[in-house]
């Protein structure tokens, strides 16, 4: 028997609801610039939800050197990955 179950790809949406209940951020912007990547590694024929920025400000990221922060937003997007998140460019603010 085969698996016909399909993972539906990562939204703006969904990564910011994510981000929002992970790292309560004072700002945020989520970008899809997956179509910007199209034909390299890790894009998909539909042209959305592969690559994306994210823009963020967060009280827990107080006192914590970039490396960390960068963890928190890795750690709180890790289930996307499964979803076919293959890049994320980070801007800590």
């Amino acid at each position: 028997m085969t698996n016909t179950t399909t993972i539906p790809l990562p939204t703006v949406a969904a990564l910011e609801n994510a981000l929002r209940e992970a790292l309560a951020p004072t700002q945020l912007e989520v970008i899809d610039e997956s179509a910007a990547h199209a034909g390299h590694t890790g894009a998909n024929a539909e042209g959305y939800g592969t690559h994306f920025r994210v823009r963020i400000a967060s009280p827990f990221f107080e006192g914590k050197p970039r490396v960390a922060r960068h963890r928190l937003v890795y750690d709180a997007l890790q289930v996307f990955i499964a979803q076919g998140l293959h890049a994320i460019a980070i801007e800590v603010l």
